[in-house]
């Protein structure tokens, strides 16, 4: 791993494969770390492709700050990086949370983005969840209630995939999933995404928390010219849930952009 320091003093690791002339950043969600893309690293041709893998802030190997947990921030840091690094253009994966932070750097600074893959992407619009649910996430600070969580979002999860998950969540700090389940959950910058002129593929899957209709009218429909494809058989997770498959379309989307 590697480390860059942000505008507002705070280190972020990442990793870098590959030394291809494209470059694709993946952000990861809330609640775990970058090594939820460790089996789409592992099984992605990078023939031609650099790879950015950063731990946002609070999570892997990045630092843990008071503050600074919320999409705004942490596509700052990942802009940042990018610039760090030398890549004026990339191309995003996002998931979950991470698809929104990759929604609004497509939106604020379109000419930055050549295409993204969004799976199971939380929309611009937040998601609003009863206050039962919300107090569940929200004070998701120990092993039990991620476990919980992780339990009604995976439909495929295996056993070390999930103690692999949990892991990464261990060492995440409480003011991060607090702050940053409030910021996810509460978006409302839907009308900025006319702005995004990158092509656009969103990933959904027999997610219970965002099936394919409900990504489809969120993101899909708001963007010019996204399209969707549907991974069945997957949660929320569908990059670790179902790898292969997940590969497979991110590849597919790669080789379209030219």
């Amino acid at each position: 791993m590697s480390t860059m320091t942000t505008s507002d003093k705070v280190q972020i690791a990442y990793r870098v494969l590959g030394e291809g002339p494209r470059t694709i950043l993946a952000i990861h969600g809330w609640m775990v770390s970058s090594t939820v893309y460790d089996e789409l690293a592992e099984r992605l041709d990078l023939t031609g492709y650099r790879l950015v893998i950063p731990d946002l802030r609070g999570a892997g190997e990045s630092d843990r700050p008071e503050s600074g947990y919320t999409v705004e921030r942490y596509a700052a840091d990942v802009t940042e990086l990018m610039d760090v690094l030398g890549d004026r253009s990339f191309v995003l994966i996002g998931h979950s949370m991470g698809g929104a932070i990759a929604q609004w750097i497509a939106a604020a600074t379109p000419e930055r983005v050549q295409g993204q893959v969004l799976l199971c992407p939380v929309p611009a619009s937040g998601i609003p969840f009863p206050p039962d649910a919300a107090g569940l996430f929200r004070g998701a600070d120990n092993r039990e209630s991620k476990a919980t969580i992780l339990g009604m979002a995976c439909t495929n999860l295996s056993e070390s995939a999930r103690d692999r998950l949990l892991g990464a969540g261990a060492s995440i700090p409480s003011k991060c999933i607090a702050e940053g389940f409030d910021s996810w959950s509460g978006l409302g910058f839907s009308d900025r995404l006319k702005n995004v002129t990158a092509r656009t593929l969103v990933v959904a899957t027999d997610d219970p928390f965002m099936p394919p209709p409900f990504l489809r009218q969120t993101i899909v429909d708001p963007i010019a010219g996204a399209r969707l494809a549907v991974i069945r058989g997957a949660g929320h997770y569908v990059q670790v849930e179902r790898p292969d498959e997940t590969v497979a379309v991110i590849s597919a989307f790669l080789a379209g952009l030219g």
